[in-house]
């Protein structure tokens, strides 16, 4: 038997070459990928950032199956195959090639979702969530566009198909928009962060502690006890107090002393209320003045600030200041003032005989 024999088609030392460029590419793809993938973990393990463990990542995901058909299709060129053959091997190749680049895709989301992960250390569940979530819908939008690429190479009209499907796809959308709006509403809130788990809001006529951030709603627990249940996108479209987010607390005191006090007592009053006011841990004083005469006293405005933000804190010192305030009237005679009236009577101009 020469190599000049004829088989199938081909002259034995065509079918020879073409086994030999068969193996050398498959080879020598499957060792440039060893090679690749050792060099690239060698060089992440001696350096910070995070882009070359990615690429090893990725290439630890190449298939040697789908290289073999890679290989198949450089070794059918020199050959004279039948039309059908060649056209299959060649869809074939293709075929692997987007299926790898899709493996390769779906490889790098799952880096980036394990990384937010690991970064969290489980401190922001909700992000966690969400960040799958979105890994979920990232995934999908890889893997339709590698059934496209391969239906398209199939000869299949993706572009009737698309547009079949764009018409679906906006009657979906229209059934779907609130849905949909809450979606994009919540990827907001998690990129953005204009609040996290914990936080106290004041949403409209509404108020609570951030529960839950979902796909779909923002749940709070109300100072009532009960849970609010919020549209992502009702939350975002509505103007948003963040009480939790405060880095101090403003207090403010009304006091009013009765008419007859001396003004030699009126005017060391203020200097009383700011050495209360200092005296306190966490807070730090800001003014106070005789701000008017009232009905049925005569006023005066406090204004001090809290160091830190926490509710039940801020009251017991706003409580302390009264009572130390309280005391120290009672030291100088001074009286709190509250609602009174004094009716003054004429007697009557007597009758006339």
């Amino acid at each position: 038997m020469g190599l000049d024999q004829i088989i199938y088609g081909n002259t034995l030392s065509a079918w020879l070459i073409a086994a030999g460029i068969y193996a050398v590419t498959t080879l020598a793809l499957w060792l440039l990928e060893r090679y690749a993938l050792r060099a690239f973990a060698r060089f992440a393990s001696q350096t910070r950032t995070s882009l070359d463990d990615l690429v090893a990542h990725v290439l630890g995901e190449t298939k040697f199956g789908l290289i073999l058909f890679v290989g198949l299709f450089a070794a059918s060129l020199v050959l004279e195959l039948d039309p059908i053959v060649a056209l299959v091997i060649r869809r074939a190749a293709v075929i692997a090639v987007v299926v790898q680049g899709g493996m390769w895709a779906n490889a790098a989301i799952a880096f980036g979702v394990r990384r937010f992960v690991d970064a969290t250390a489980g401190e922001d569940a909700e992000a966690v969530t969400m960040v799958g979530a979105l890994s979920f819908v990232g995934r999908l939008a890889v893997w339709s566009v590698v059934l496209l690429l391969i239906l398209d190479n199939l000869g299949v009209e993706v572009a009737a198909l698309l547009a079949g499907l764009g018409i679906g796809g906006i009657a979906v959308a229209l059934a779907a928009q609130n849905v949909l709006g809450d979606l994009l509403a919540s990827l907001s809130i998690i990129l953005d962060k204009p609040f996290v788990i914990g936080d106290f809001l004041v949403i409209g006529d509404f108020q609570g502690s951030v529960e839950h951030i979902g796909l779909k709603t923002t749940r709070l627990r109300s100072l009532g006890g009960e849970q609010l249940i919020l549209g992502n996108s009702d939350v975002i479209n509505t103007r948003i107090r963040n009480l939790g987010r405060m880095a101090d607390r403003r207090g403010a005191l009304k006091i009013g002393v009765t008419y007859d006090t001396p003004r030699e007592l009126l005017t060391q009053i203020p200097g009383w209320i700011e050495e209360i006011v200092g005296a306190q841990e966490e807070t730090r004083f800001d003014r106070c003045h005789l701000s008017g005469f009232g009905d049925s006293a005569i006023e005066f405005d406090t204004i001090f600030y809290m160091t830190v933000p926490e509710y039940d804190r801020f009251m017991d010192s706003k409580q302390a200041v009264l009572l130390a305030l309280h005391e120290r009237f009672d030291r100088h005679g001074v009286e709190i003032a509250y609602p009174t009236q004094v009716v003054y009577t004429i007697p009557a101009a007597p009758e006339a005989r």
